[in-house]
């Protein structure tokens, strides 16, 4: 079987494993135990992901924008837009370097519901598309493909939401779990008709 790697924020915590259950038997499904945060947080821990796999790995799935793009005590972003351009840069030449035969997928950051994050703790869904733009550009140079999830984010009624920033509700887990599955199920070659599981 084909070994897909999953590796973002607590947004991927929402699909990941029922990802998982729906390939069981199809693909082997692997993720890191943690959040992986920030863009920088992702490059330092790129190869601990993959640990046990010799770096065969067929497709990997990543994301990294939300941690950046967030505004603590009404400051600026924690990632300067430029940083995080840079960050994004060596993760994609990490990937390179370390599973030049993969089938690399990127997917954009999720809308947020802005009105309700807390003041001190606070996310705007103008940065976070500046932040899927300049990744979407970066990333099209390695000839990664784009998962556009703040694309199907904005097409969401609230009650997808199970707070501010998090899809964790069924309908959430099924609408991005499918979406995920949409785009990964081509690159591990599976065309046979999948059932969604959790």
């Amino acid at each position: 079987m084909k070994n897909l790697l999953l590796i973002g924020d607590s947004i991927r915590e929402g699909y990941d494993k029922s990802v998982k259950k729906t390939l069981e038997g199809k693909a082997n499904v692997i993720f890191p135990d943690e959040n992986c945060r920030f863009a920088s947080y992702v490059l330092r821990n790129f190869h601990e992901y993959l640990k046990d796999t010799n770096g065969d790995i067929d497709v990997i799935h990543w994301n990294a924008g939300l941690w950046d793009c967030l505004r603590l005590f009404e400051e600026e972003p924690h990632m300067p837009l430029d940083i995080y351009a840079y960050y994004i840069e060596r993760i994609c030449i990490r990937i390179r370097k370390l599973c030049p035969n993969a089938k690399v997928i990127f997917a954009t950051s999720t809308k947020v519901l802005s009105e309700k994050t807390p003041r001190d703790f606070k996310r705007y869904n103008e940065d976070i598309e500046k932040y899927n733009e300049v990744a979407v550009e970066i990333v099209k140079k390695y000839g990664f493909k784009i998962n556009d999830l703040y694309a199907l984010s904005i097409t969401l009624p609230e009650e997808t939401f199970s707070d501010d920033v998090h899809y964790y509700t069924p309908a959430g887990r099924t609408v991005f779990t499918n979406q995920v599955l949409s785009v990964v199920l081509p690159e591990l070659g599976i065309d046979e008709e999948i059932e969604y599981r959790e």
